[in-house]
């Protein structure tokens, strides 16, 4: 069997179509038609960088880390894999993972790093000239100095990238087919490929017809890169309807690439013996709770933290089903490796018996495999979620309820997910009961990890 996760940074659950959306997306929807689909997946430790760590390491970390590259005694996905005899890649212009001392490849036997996505430092010639009066508009206090400089450097990546082929997605597929087409020339099974795009992430900046798509005739100011932060006083909210049509059309864009990958894998051949996951880091807030783009506290709420979640089981475990147990990023070194068949190992192993090297630590791992859930033999594997930015927010779901706890106020909100799923109606006095058990189960399970 082979391991293919797709990723797509920043994709809101709620704008994939067949979760109910107007947005188009064919191709990531014929794939969910066939695989399972878990309505309630949630990230855990966000944004970017702790997500894929709690991904390749299979643990909840959100207590005890936030932006930051692997711990030494870490032991990731990629680890696990090469041990058994895999053959593995990560394809990726999530240039956060390129970063100098972040060994985000490591364990990979191919790294491909796809350069010039959003602020990476790529076309630092400081002759290319850029508009920042057409895609911009500052907020006037101290933190525009750095949006300026940061929005610049994202224009004069983009002048590398004339036609849409150029551009940072189109070049992250063709090279995870350019290696599956190398690969496969040797073998076809024990391949894990991790394909790591970082669209529809800000700056949401689609090719035509994508960024016409979902209004047409538009002539106001086009705020590509708003600055992150209150939406009052910042942004009309003819802009803002307009900005969400920029990502609803970035979202339809990466599906096309998606589609485009997905046909290549079916034409090698790896379609059928492939476990094949597409999912994303969190979401992206576009007002409902008064902000734009991500800020600390904000990514606790639903918009942020909800994240799609589809699993192709190559023996149809799941398939066309749709799942509401509970499942976040931990869960997906456990899953990946339960349906491939590789057991778990957890504390002290000796590597070779007799030897004279020390044993090899297997960090306890706290995700839980989704598969008996995709082979109906369970409902659920948890009954809570936990999201958390490290530091700002934390928060914990039920089916019932959502609690939010905001660490440097120290203030909390309730949510009846039942009648609010947005989480627009604190209902933290009405039921402090609630809010007190809800906040105790929290903190019980921060401290269990």
């Amino acid at each position: 069997m082979n391991l293919i996760v797709i990723v797509a940074d920043s994709l809101r659950y709620d704008h994939l179509g067949h979760n109910g959306t107007r947005i188009k997306t064919p191709n990531i929807d014929a794939l969910a038609a066939e695989s399972a689909v878990f309505d309630q997946a949630y990230g855990e430790n966000l944004p970017t960088m702790p997500c894929r760590i709690a991904w390749w390491t299979g643990r909840h970390l959100f207590p005890h880390r936030g932006w930051q590259n692997y711990e030494k005694d870490d032991i990731s996905l990629a680890e696990y894999l090469w041990d058994k005899g895999f053959t593995s890649a990560l394809i990726t212009d999530v240039y956060h993972l390129h970063k100098p001392s972040f060994n985000s490849g490591r364990g990979f036997d191919t790294v491909c790093w796809v350069r010039g996505q959003e602020y990476d430092p790529w076309i630092v010639d400081p002759s290319v000239r850029v508009d920042l009066a057409r895609h911009h508009r500052f907020r006037g206090d101290a933190g525009d100095a750095h949006w300026k400089t940061a929005c610049a450097q994202y224009l004069r990546n983009q002048s590398a990238m004339p036609k849409e082929e150029d551009q940072c997605l189109c070049r992250t597929i063709k090279e995870a087919i350019r290696w599956l087409e190398n690969v496969t020339k040797k073998q076809k099974d024990m391949l894990f490929l991790w394909v790591d795009c970082f669209d529809p992430h800000e700056p949401w900046d689609p090719p035509s017809p994508f960024r016409e798509m979902y209004d047409p005739g538009y002539h106001g100011h086009e705020l590509i890169d708003p600055v992150p932060g209150p939406i009052e006083g910042y942004l009309t909210p003819r802009e803002l309807e307009h900005i969400k049509a920029l990502y609803a059309g970035n979202v339809s864009w990466v599906d096309k690439w998606v589609g485009i990958l997905l046909d290549r894998i079916r034409d090698l051949g790896l379609f059928d013996n492939s476990l094949i996951m597409f999912t994303s880091d969190h979401g992206e807030p576009f007002g409902e709770h008064e902000v734009i783009r991500k800020t600390g506290e904000s990514l606790g709420y639903e918009e942020a933290a909800h994240i799609p979640w589809i699993i192709r089981h190559p023996d149809g475990a799941g398939a066309g089903k749709r799942f509401r147990g509970f499942a976040q990023p931990p869960d997906l070194i456990p899953t990946a490796l339960d349906c491939i068949g590789i057991p778990l190992l957890t504390g002290d192993r000796e590597p070779v018996p007799g030897s004279p090297l020390p044993p090899v630590r297997f960090p306890a791992i706290t995700g839980r495999s989704l598969l008996p859930m995709m082979r109906s033999e369970v409902d659920s594997v948890w009954d809570f979620a936990v999201t958390a930015n490290h530091g700002a927010v934390w928060n914990i779901r039920t089916e019932e309820w959502s609690f939010v706890y905001k660490l440097r106020g120290r203030t909390s909100e309730l949510f009846n997910r039942k009648t609010d799923l947005a989480e627009q109606h604190d209902v933290a006095q009405e039921y402090p009961e609630v809010a007190a058990e809800l906040e105790a189960k929290l903190r019980g399970f921060a401290a269990s990890l």
